[in-house]
């Protein structure tokens, strides 16, 4: 196998990744909080040496899989009318309690649950700004919370909801969906923009979606026809070769 095929091979490799993550985008398009991902491809440049040629006189360029990244952009708000469902307007994540420890989101819909305890959608606890759960008075039924998130029932305030800032986006870890796992401390944000009876939507855009995705299948079937006349041309040169010597 040639050089050539090797490099088409390493960009069909490529194409493969990116239509992952685009597929994986497409399926969140509706999920609360979730944030659009893509694919960082780079040229990985290996120079050629022959007998017959300077030093460095070649240089083959293979695509290299760098990295995936998030993007951060607010989505679209949608107003629920629930007061438990929250949105974030600006920088900034809510906290949660996982059995694998304190995860950052930008996914606001909680729930109360008969214990007073407000939870995500799968039963992580929201944290104050201590990082403690918030629990809500059980007997209490109506519901406010500022635009710095402090939590007020009919008989008082209930507490604070904890929002944090990341040192550094680009580290944060996914897991799942929603969830990002941050291995930095965070920061408290000093003035939080906490909106009420709204939800903050995925940043998907699906008709751009759309076409990366025929864009990359487009490339991608391109160079597997180029690696499938490359085999048939090799193996018409072996085939001649074999005539001749017979």
């Amino acid at each position: 196998m040639e050089n050539s095929t090797y490099i088409a091979l390493s960009r069909m490799d490529a194409q493969q990744r990116a239509m992952s993550v685009v597929a994986d985008n497409m399926s969140n398009a509706s999920t609360v909080g979730y944030k659009r991902e893509s694919v960082l491809f780079s040229d990985y440049l290996s120079k050629q040496h022959a007998a017959s040629q300077p030093t460095g006189s070649e240089t083959q360029a293979y695509t290299q899989d760098r990295a995936t990244y998030r993007d951060f952009q607010q989505g679209d708000l949608q107003q629920t009318g629930n007061p438990l469902d929250l949105a974030l307007g600006g920088e900034g994540y809510f906290q949660v309690q996982t059995a694998n420890g304190v995860r950052l989101t930008r996914a606001g819909r909680f729930e109360k649950q008969q214990d007073g305890t407000v939870v995500d959608e799968a039963g992580n606890a929201l944290l104050d700004r201590e990082g403690q759960p918030i629990v809500l008075p059980t007997t209490d039924h109506r519901l406010t919370i500022s635009s710095d998130g402090v939590i007020s029932t009919e008989t008082g305030e209930a507490g604070q909801i904890g929002i944090v800032t990341a040192r550094d986006n680009n580290t944060l870890q996914a897991e799942g969906s929603h969830l990002l796992r941050s291995d930095q401390p965070t920061n408290a944000v000093d003035r939080p923009q906490v909106m009420q009876g709204m939800l903050e939507g995925s940043n998907v855009q699906m008709m751009s979606e759309v076409t990366k995705m025929m864009d990359i299948q487009r490339n991608f079937d391109f160079m597997a026809q180029f690696v499938n006349a490359e085999a048939t041309r090799q193996q018409n040169a072996i085939d001649k070769i074999v005539q001749v010597s017979a």
